[in-house]
């Protein structure tokens, strides 16, 4: 007997949506095939059965949001093996209505105040029936096709599917074992579009109108947007934020650059977030300090650079992490970089990968934002915000000259960073910028 209950998905997840069941009750799995798919606040992932038998009862439909990690959400079992969660709503539901509600009304007609049994009797058991039955009998229909058979597709193609009205079941799937990924669905609804394109034109009808008239309308927040407003809420009325801004020279830096990318590898280009991660991280070496995070009676010190990189998404915000990144070079973290924030924007990052670090780095120089304040991410104690790069005068030896300036913000927990250590870790990281070779050393 197997008692499938919502995985932690991350070190930090404490509750998860359940976005869509693959299975329904009577179905036969297989250790390792997958039953069911979880949205956290960062990506949606597969849940596998861990043991061979039949799925019995589902005790959480699909769409639930809020179900609390650990939670029983299904029931495997073998042949000759009884139900432990199944048959436990049963017993609750039936003596609410018939027990409490059925003496009171006959036994005594004389005191009218006791005829309270009318508001008694149809609320108190109506909510408790509905809620596991109903919506797991539903679930699974969006997984099978007209046939009946089942229909095997990755979370990302599901999801790009449903956003973009697309019938999975009329989609050959080019995966593995004809599973449909997300590559077959973009090709899907570029079909449709090319033939929407070349069809008449006909006037919108009822409600399907794109003026309905109305002022605004509401919608439904997903898990993650949920989430990441939690978090920094929490942030910013927990950790007392203080913000230091320094105005830094990238012309070093951006020669540097140059000079780097004429003799990168292959399919390689490095970029000045790139050069930023690394000089992040050697100053991070240089002043542990920073790199630490607040856990109430202890302080956790980091001893490696393990720097987060915030990349923007559709739903949100992601931030994949650079481990170790004081001991790789810019060719390798450019790389890296890339490959995760491609994942990232797909949903397709694992929970190590974006969970945990020492550091984060948000820069919006690529959207010609000159400065910006940014809310520490927790657990770190701090936070780099990166504008863009500028040419303005700027005075040197008494003389005018034009430079590229950029600025970096840097944002302080008090709580772990004292106001002159937050100052020297910023000169420090300004000389790293200024001076790239110090970087090489």
């Amino acid at each position: 007997m197997a008692i499938v209950t919502m995985p932690a998905l991350s070190p930090t997840m404490t509750e998860g949506k359940l976005s869509r069941w693959i299975v329904k009750e009577g179905d036969e799995v297989r250790s390792g095939d997958v039953i069911a798919e979880i949205e956290t606040d960062k990506a949606v992932m597969e849940v596998e059965a861990l043991d061979d038998g039949k799925v019995t009862t589902i005790a959480v439909a699909e769409g639930t949001e809020g179900v609390q990690v650990g939670t029983a959400i299904a029931e495997i079992l073998a042949d000759g093996e009884d139900s432990t969660i199944g048959q436990a709503p049963a017993p609750a539901a039936v003596p609410a209505p018939t027990s409490a509600p059925a003496p009171t009304p006959t036994a005594s007609p004389t005191p009218t105040p006791v005829a309270s049994p009318a508001p008694v009797a149809t609320p108190t058991p109506a909510p408790v029936v509905p809620a596991p039955v109903v919506p797991a009998v539903s679930a699974p229909t969006a997984h099978k096709a007209h046939g009946g058979e089942r229909i095997f597709a990755s979370p990302l193609a599901r999801r790009i599917a449903s956003q973009k009205g697309v019938d999975l079941s009329l989609i050959k799937g080019t995966g593995p074992k004809g599973r449909i990924i997300r590559a077959d669905v973009d090709a899907a609804t570029s079909a449709a579009s090319i033939m929407a394109a070349s069809a008449p034109q006909r006037q919108p009808a009822g409600n399907m109108a794109p003026d309905t008239g109305e002022r605004s309308s509401l919608n439904a927040n997903s898990s993650m947007r949920m989430v990441i407003a939690e978090r920094l809420q929490q942030s910013w009325q927990q950790a007392p934020h203080f913000f230091l801004d320094m105005e830094i020279c990238l012309d070093p830096l951006l020669s540097a650059r140059k000079s780097l990318n004429e003799a990168a590898p292959d399919g390689v280009k490095v970029s000045v977030n790139d050069m930023i991660i690394k000089a992040a991280a050697l100053t991070l070496m240089k002043h542990p300090r920073i790199n630490a995070s607040w856990e109430g009676e202890h302080t956790r010190q980091h001893h490696h650079a393990d720097i987060a990189v915030a990349v923007a998404m559709e739903e949100g915000l992601i931030t994949p992490i650079i481990r170790d990144a004081e001991a790789k070079g810019v060719y390798a973290i450019s790389s890296e970089v890339g490959e995760l924030a491609t994942r990232g924007r797909k949903g397709g990052l694992s929970p190590h990968e974006y969970s945990g670090g020492s550091f984060t780095i948000s820069n919006l120089g690529m959207f010609g934002v000159s400065s910006f304040t940014a809310i520490i991410n927790p657990p770190h104690s701090a936070i780099l915000a990166i504008g863009a790069g500028v040419e303005k005068p700027v005075v040197r030896d008494g003389e005018i000259t034009i430079a590229t300036m950029m600025s970096a913000t840097l944002a302080c927990d008090h709580r772990v960073i004292n106001g002159a250590e937050g100052a020297e870790w910023l000169a420090s990281f300004r000389r790293f910028i200024e001076n790239p070779v110090l970087a090489l050393g």
